[in-house]
């Protein structure tokens, strides 16, 4: 068992509202981590894509009234979205009792689902933590592996590189037959993984609509609806471009990156270091995983970009803290990198409080303009320490 460092942040959100709603991808570790908390307490745990546990909720109100006491835990929760105003009510109710928290525990795998039927009845009674897969904070001293295999604890625990594979390509499946056309309109699962594998050659670059939709023989709106999908299913980041009052010509367009490393390195068939190595996506898939993992361990409220100018300025991150202060981030994956120029005119046109090269290696050096040479796990708990 991997000690999740999302553990305590569920307990105090449960010790201090009456709905924590857990919001991560199919198969991330939700349900684990909400019966380990579950164990701890009296609690119902209830899995919604079971049709026996949702005949119990023919009556919702009436059954779940019963179960005050406990904490409810409501797995794939998005399954019964007709459940939010029932627990808007209970929540009411035992408000008025004295019960004012750590009543529900609601997992979904979907966020813009999730986060529209709840917004909608549980405004103010309701806290959301985002579920990612592993992050380097939780098996430090297997970095290599988890970019390699990804987070997710089933990929990333398998017996070897072989199972790891497979374990990945059912996972991707199961999203292309059946998650997807559940959550979207209908959608071929042969044009689906065409365009996911698109994205995944194209991991670390600018969004282009109108190149992909004339590949994928579509139209432009119908490549934007596929992008939210994959984005709400929290699949695929969308990495917005910080806009500043400098005035110079920015790119407009995000950039796109499959979230999981081992999700991209499955669509592209990259099973080890070697293959992975040899391939052109190698930097840009690290990078992938560095800003992940920096996202994951910024303070809640933190607003992650990047900067490209047309002049050639660029930072890969920056990280907008609660408060304004800004981290800017150059990404490489040598150890003996050295800023790039345009990240230096960068610098000079945003003034960050801080700056930082992330390296694959663990060293921590000066660089001068009092720019910092370190590696990612150290980075990581530079921002955890900001929390």
């Amino acid at each position: 068992m991997i000690d999740r460092s999302l553990y305590n942040q569920v307990l105090s959100a449960l010790s201090r509202q009456a709905a924590v709603a857990l919001i991560g991808p199919r198969q991330v570790g939700k349900t684990t981590l909400a019966l380990q908390i579950g164990a701890q307490t009296q609690s119902l745990y209830m899995d919604l894509e079971d049709p026996i546990e949702r005949e119990k909720l023919t009556n919702p109100g009436q059954f779940l009234a019963v179960y005050e006491n406990h904490l409810v835990i409501l797995d794939e929760i998005h399954r019964a979205p007709g459940l939010f105003p029932i627990l808007r009510g209970l929540i009411d109710q035992g408000r008025r009792r004295g019960k004012r928290t750590g009543r529900f525990l609601l997992l979904g795998s979907a966020s813009f689902d999730l986060l529209r039927q709840s917004g909608e009845t549980l405004a103010g009674r309701i806290t959301y933590l985002d579920m990612n897969p592993f992050n380097v904070m939780e098996v430090a001293s297997e970095t290599e592996q988890l970019w390699i295999r990804g987070g997710f604890p089933d990929s990333f625990l398998a017996q070897d590189e072989i199972q790891s594979m497979a374990w990945r390509r059912d996972l991707i499946r199961t999203y292309l037959e059946r998650d997807i056309p559940m959550f979207g309109p209908r959608i071929p699962a042969e044009t689906l993984r065409r365009f996911w594998t698109m994205l995944a050659h194209s991991q670390g670059g600018l969004l282009n609509c109108s190149k992909l939709a004339a590949s994928l023989e579509v139209s432009s709106p119908t490549i934007n609806r596929y992008t939210d999908l994959l984005t709400d299913l929290l699949l695929l980041r969308r990495l917005m471009p910080y806009h500043s009052n400098v005035k110079k010509r920015l790119v407009k367009s995000p950039k796109i990156f499959i979230r999981d490393s081992g999700l991209l390195h499955s669509l592209l068939n990259l099973g080890n270091l070697n293959s992975l190595l040899g391939h052109p996506v190698a930097g840009f898939s690290w990078e992938g995983f560095v800003i992940e993992n920096l996202i994951a361990m910024a303070p809640s409220g933190t607003v992650p970009g990047f900067y490209r100018t047309s002049g050639g300025a660029e930072i890969d991150l920056i990280l907008e803290l609660p408060g304004g202060k800004l981290w800017v981030m150059e990404i490489k994956r040598s150890l003996g990198g050295k800023p790039s120029r345009g990240f230096y005119e960068a610098c000079e046109d945003l003034k960050p409080a801080r700056k930082f090269l992330v390296h694959s290696g663990i060293d921590r050096y000066p660089l001068g303009e009092k720019i910092e040479a370190l590696g990612l796990l150290e980075l990581c708990n530079l921002l955890a320490k900001l929390h």
